[in-house]
Parts: structure tokens; sequence; C-alpha cells
């Protein structure tokens, strides 16, 4: 198997694009060549804790509603090309995602961080929930097989903050300036949410390698 390295944010929502997209081209190929490791890369790593009002949030950034709706068109139109039916208006807070990170990492004992990404995507981006409140991912951390109540003792503790912030840092050394990310066998980096054919096109090349290496 190739690693994957997958840097990513879950209000990010080109990352959501570009997941989509991937999913789809491993689901048309018919398996995976990889073993995704996905990496937090925080866009608002100074954001209160308690997240912000979502449209103060975009005033600030953008300067204006203007500025924030010419910003997100284009993720809007991806989005409907990529068979998503996003609801920005629903999304009241832009939380800060350190909590729903840990969370993801602690899926990983069960292996369940790509169902609950999905399901975190879906949360903020369909139903406009805010993932950056402890009862929305014990919640969805329930859903993946979780215990929500382990859950939610764990996020009144500080277990693995450092752990997310050094990786975001880590990542940002290396170079890593957006999301999302991708990175193949450590190796060859794929940015942004490109689409499926991309993903085909990599895919039939590391079948044809694989190949050539079993007849060599």
């Amino acid at each position: 198997m190739i690693t994957l390295d997958i840097y990513f944010d879950p209000i990010c929502p080109w990352c959501l694009i570009g997941k989509t997209h991937l999913d789809a081209a491993l689901k048309s190929h018919g398996h995976s060549p990889f073993t995704p490791r996905w990496h937090p890369f925080q866009l608002n790593p100074d954001m209160p804790l308690e997240g912000m009002d979502r449209r103060a949030y975009l005033l600030a950034k953008f300067g204006g509603e203007e500025k924030a709706y010419a910003a997100y068109k284009p993720v809007s139109e991806h989005a409907e090309a990529a068979g998503l039916a996003l609801n920005l208006d629903q999304i009241k807070r832009t939380p800060n995602t350190v909590n729903a990170h840990r969370v993801i990492q602690w899926s990983l004992i069960e292996g369940a961080e790509d169902a609950l990404i999905d399901l975190l995507f879906k949360a903020y981006f369909i139903k406009g929930q805010d993932i950056g409140d402890p009862t929305v991912l014990a919640q969805k951390a329930k859903e993946v097989g979780l215990d929500p109540e382990m859950v939610l003792r764990l996020l009144e503790t500080d277990n693995d903050i450092d752990t997310i912030k050094t990786s975001d840092s880590e990542a940002r050394r290396i170079g890593i300036t957006s999301v999302p990310t991708f990175i193949l066998a450590g190796r060859h980096v794929i940015q942004g949410a490109q689409g499926q054919e991309l993903w085909k096109n990599v895919l039939l090349d590391i079948d044809q390698e694989l190949a050539r290496q079993d007849n060599t």
C-alpha cells in the first residue's frame, strides 16, 4: 500500500470538495492502493476556542459581504459540480477546529477517522452545525462507534491539544500553506481540490507501476 498523507481542516470547503473527488475516483477505480493518513492544518489557529459569529468572521476576513460572496462563489460552483449541495447560509458560527481534530485523532483507535471526517463535513457544510461544540462532536463520535461520554470527558481535558498544535506546526514547517494538500509516498505533492480525472490518472499510473514491478 502507498501512503497518502492528507493535510486538511474540517471547516475548509475545498477539503470537502477534494475528498469528494478522491472518493469518487477510488470508487470508480474499484480499489484503493492508498493507506490514508490525515493530518491537522487549522485554517484559523488563533480563533478563540469558543469560535465566533460567522457573519463577523466573514466581514473581518474578507472586508465586506460582497467580497465574502465573491470569495465563496467559486466554492459553491465547484461543490455543485462535485454533486454537493452546501448550505453555507445555515452556518452560524465559525469554530476553532482543535477539538474536532482531537476527536478525529481519537477515532484512529477504531479505524473510524474517514467516516468521522465525512460526518463532520456534512454536519458543518450541510446541516450548519457548530463542530466546535463538544456536544456535537460527541454525537458524531457516537455515530462512528466511539463512546460519547468518554469523548465529552476527554474534551474537558487538555489531552492531545499539544499533539494537534505540534502536527499543525510541522505541516507549516515542511512548507504546507494551504489545504487540502496530498502527499503520495512521501514524495509527490498534489495541492488543492483536484478533480476526479486527475485522481483517475494517478490511480492508473500506480497500477501500471505496480504491474511493472511484478514483472521484474
